[in-house]
């Protein structure tokens, strides 16, 4: 357990004590409800910057086989065709820019998560002390999600559309839907990245967890 992990711990456990016991209150009168969520705010907000750190530098999806992100599930044969087809290396491109894409989009979600710890109530931090080892995840995903999406969106769409296969792959894209290989919202490529980078984020912050 490193150090990070370890504080959180003891602060979880005096937030509960102090928040959920009177009689802990009385003899932890030196730590007021408000310093113990204080605290536990720090540690969740040192987790979430750890994991935008990791995932914002070069590699940080590409590299990572936990989040590294994928050309969609139900394209899979039209993958492996370009690839019989000795096109291997433009679809390894390709996949090398969606992740590039989502590694310049994380660093838009810092401000979005932290403004979510500076809302947390003491009810919230409650919560997150009872509420299993993601919880804290859990509660980002419930203030964050839709605003790191609209955030992300922009930046993955600018960089997709610099690839030079872009267009080509949306064409693919279109066809495969021709054919029930994908749904609708599948066929904007941008919308697709934007939610695994979305979930590679909250997946590496559940880690720090």
């Amino acid at each position: 357990m490193d150090s990070l992990r370890w504080m959180r711990t003891i602060l979880k456990a005096l937030l509960l004590l102090v928040i959920c016991n009177p009689v802990w209150a009385l003899d932890l009168s030196s730590i007021t409800n408000t310093e113990a969520a204080g605290g536990l705010k720090e540690a969740l907000v040192q987790g979430a910057g750890k994991a935008v750190g990791q995932l914002g530098s070069d590699g940080g999806f590409l590299n990572n086989p936990k989040v590294r992100i994928p050309l969609p599930e139900k394209l899979a044969p039209v993958e492996q065709l370009l690839r019989t087809m000795g096109r291997g290396k433009d679809v390894d491109a390709f996949i090398a820019s969606m992740n590039h894409a989502a590694e310049q989009a994380v660093p838009k979600a810092k401000p979005l998560l932290l403004n979510a710890v500076r809302q947390m109530s003491l009810s919230d931090a409650k919560q997150i002390v009872t509420g299993g080892e993601d919880a804290g995840t859990r509660y980002f995903k419930a203030h964050t999600a839709d605003q790191l999406t609209a955030a992300f969106l922009p930046i993955v769409r600018d960089v997709i559309k610099q690839s030079p296969l872009a267009e080509q792959y949306t064409k693919l894209l279109n066809k495969a839907a021709q054919f029930g290989l994908v749904q609708q919202d599948e066929l904007v490529l941008e919308n697709y990245v934007a939610r695994k980078a979305v979930d590679g984020l909250y997946l590496m912050i559940a880690e720090e967890e």
